[in-house]
């Protein structure tokens, strides 16, 4: 596979540390996102596609520009990969710095994640605090801030933006492209198979613009995450560091076997229906748990609503599956 790509001064950067861009139509949050790489870094901007000004904002920062084949299925993996690619050929860095398009680091954050793998020479990934940039604009992006809210400390695996030794990314051939979603924590089971270990520091990050304002938007989001559950749980069922099938159960328990019990038990008796009051009776576990503010209420019901997006993702997998279907790409952002 082919991409094409172009060189702005990629000679004068300096080496060691590079960045790994990748989006499409993001419009101002890309030339945010550029802006906050800071300079003496090689900074390469893989696009898909784009049809607003993406491509030029990146020439003018001063990116490599590689502009992938939309004619092959796209994948966020398979964008990283091309982005790598490229910066290995036009720099010998020890870092590579990823970020997704619509996220702006944070000042300083790239050092640090830099020195934290340089002291520590057994860990692969240094990761650290996303934020949404304007969690009020919906309940779905209050959501995601509370999502990016992980503990900090030894980490199963990282997200799409975060600091990776070259060597390590190399040793395990990087991100599977034929992953539609989850590619990272799936590169990082690889990663701790060949005894890497994944960090995530008490720093700032990055700020990311979900820009989720649709409850549409919202489910095509869950639904990629149940797809991606399903496929990297199965892809890994004999690894002794089990991924994501306990996240494949519970979606399938809640919002395909329950309901199908509730069906079944109602040819029996009508009082049946009594076992969906187990739906709101998960909602208030969920709220009194978190705290019991009037928000955790609503995101508590979000939860719950969100594990039958998950099982359609989950479903509409392994019947590609069985089918022989070709995956693809799950859109969320419409």
């Amino acid at each position: 596979m082919s991409e094409h790509a172009d060189m702005n001064g990629a000679s004068d950067k300096a080496p060691g540390i590079g960045v790994v861009i990748i989006g499409r139509n993001e419009g101002e949050r890309l030339v945010a996102c550029l802006a906050s790489t800071g300079p003496g870094h090689a900074v390469v901007y893989v696009d898909s596609g784009s049809t607003d000004a993406s491509v030029e904002a990146a020439r003018a920062a001063g990116a490599d520009v590689v502009a992938l084949d939309m004619s092959l299925p796209f994948t966020a993996a398979r964008a990283r990969n091309a982005g790598f690619a490229r910066l290995t050929d036009i720099a010998a860095p020890d870092y590579v710095q990823f970020v997704d398009g619509d996220c702006a680091l944070a000042p300083g954050w790239i050092g640090k994640a830099a020195a934290f793998l340089s002291a520590n020479q057994d860990y692969a990934v240094a990761c650290g605090r996303r934020r949404e940039k304007f969690p009020e604009a919906s309940l779905f992006n209050r959501q995601c801030d509370r999502e990016w809210a992980t503990p900090v400390g030894e980490a199963e695996a990282c997200g799409g933006d975060a600091l990776m030794r070259v060597c390590a990314f190399k040793a395990v051939q990087g991100f599977d492209g034929s992953l539609i979603a989850g590619e990272e924590p799936e590169l990082c089971l690889r990663l701790r198979e060949k005894g890497w270990r994944i960090m995530r520091l008490d720093e700032e990050m990055t700020r990311h613009d979900a820009a989720i304002t649709k409850l549409s938007q919202w489910w095509k989001r869950a639904v990629r995450a149940g797809h991606a559950y399903a496929e990297v749980s199965a892809r890994h069922k004999d690894s002794d560091k089990r991924i994501w099938a306990a996240e494949t159960k519970r979606a399938l328990l809640w919002a395909a076997i329950a309901p199908l019990a509730v069906l079944a038990a109602l040819l029996i008796h009508p009082a049946a229906l009594a076992l969906l009051l187990l739906y709101p009776a998960q909602i208030a576990r969920i709220a009194l748990k978190k705290g019991g503010a009037p928000f955790d209420w609503a995101d508590a019901a979000l939860l719950t609503l969100g594990k039958f997006a998950e099982a359609q993702g989950v479903l509409k997998y392994h019947l590609n599956r069985m089918t022989g279907a070709k995956a693809q790409l799950i859109e969320y952002k419409s």
